[in-house]
């Protein structure tokens, strides 16, 4: 094996330990050796949207591209991180409808496909979405783990039945396979299979649990600060629920809660706990670190993505609430 060959590989063996800085080091003295091979800018690419860098990722994914038009790896690279979390949903579907004509195996195929499906489904277009699941091939896959992934989009366009048997051999086949095991959750939780769900949500939690954090996460303490700066830039109607609350940041929502109901995976939860007269006169606000991450996707979302989740609770909690209550008082139901 030549040189430039071995400091490639080295890059990418260190690239899926998740060594992204390892991975960087490498990728640039390959690059050294030949300034003009897609495979670096593919490896530069993938290595800076492992540290977070998503515009320089971006950037070198564009570029693999340009050097080499039939690129397929790099083409689905770049849609994957347009989709998120950069959140550009048409170029992403662009990109997938392009590697589409270089996809040369049922694999391949299915690759483009199901990140088609996410983009469509991401910008709201699930009729367009069911379209694209049609086209997958129905396997059988030499890599097993395309039976979740099919499972997984299934349940996300509303084929819940022809799902639950994938992600139930998916979860089965991997005891360590923790989106099995969280939409395996999801899908006993629509069945109404109650205990078979909890059980199903805490096998994800604790495999999340054990799970390290993304190379780019903030400490507790800058966390701290992105929480509070994501309550302060809240307009001022949700603003007023949640300026004066008692903010507490943990890693995961505790196992009691998701035996009582509580997603694996919540973002935030509000709590308006009575006093002792029975008035509601103070909200707790507790935040999921590692959900809010994984949700983010990099460093520079993490502000982006607290912020929309604070918005969703502060509007289930209240104010849906306080509408819904109102309609009850118009219509002589209290």
């Amino acid at each position: 094996m030549d040189q430039f060959s071995a400091t490639l590989d080295r890059g990418w063996d260190l690239a899926q330990r998740g060594d992204a800085k390892g991975a960087i080091l490498c990728a640039q003295r390959a690059l050294e050796l030949d300034p003009q091979s897609p495979e670096v800018h593919n490896l530069l690419g993938y290595s800076a949207a492992l540290a977070g860098e998503t515009d320089e990722a971006l950037e070198h994914y564009r570029q693999a591209i340009t050097l080499d038009e039939t690129y397929f790896e790099a083409m689905l690279n770049c849609a994957e991180l347009l989709m998120h979390p950069v959140g550009d949903f048409d170029e992403s579907i662009a990109l997938c409808d392009d590697a589409l004509d270089y996809a040369e195996t049922n694999e391949e195929l299915a690759d483009c496909l199901l990140l088609k499906v996410d983009a469509l489904l991401a910008k709201g277009d699930v009729a367009e979405a069911k379209r694209a699941m049609s086209r997958i091939p129905d396997g059988p896959w030499e890599n097993p783990s395309y039976t979740f992934l099919v499972g997984r989009a299934l349940y996300e366009v509303g084929e819940v039945d022809k799902a639950r048997p994938l992600v139930e051999d998916a979860a089965k086949s991997d005891p360590e396979h923790v989106d099995a095991h969280y939409y395996l959750g999801l899908l006993r939780d629509e069945a109404g299979d109650m205990r078979g769900a909890v059980e199903a949500f805490l096998r994800s939690r604790a495999i999340d649990a054990s799970k390290a954090a993304p190379i780019w996460a903030p400490s507790p303490d800058a966390f701290s600060v992105v929480v509070r700066t994501a309550i302060t830039g809240l307009d001022a109607i949700l603003g007023r629920y949640v300026r004066e609350a008692e903010v507490y940041v943990v890693d995961l929502p505790g196992a009691e809660l998701v035996v009582d109901g509580v997603d694996p995976r919540a973002l935030v939860i509000l709590d308006t706990p009575p006093t002792d007269d029975g008035e509601r006169r103070f909200v707790r606000l507790f935040v999921y670190q590692r959900n809010v991450e994984r949700a983010a996707g990099s460093l520079a979302r993490l502000e982006e993505e607290l912020a929309a989740a604070l918005e969703r609770e502060v509007t289930s909690v209240f104010l849906d609430q306080s509408t819904a209550a109102a309609k009850s008082d118009k219509h002589g139901l209290n």
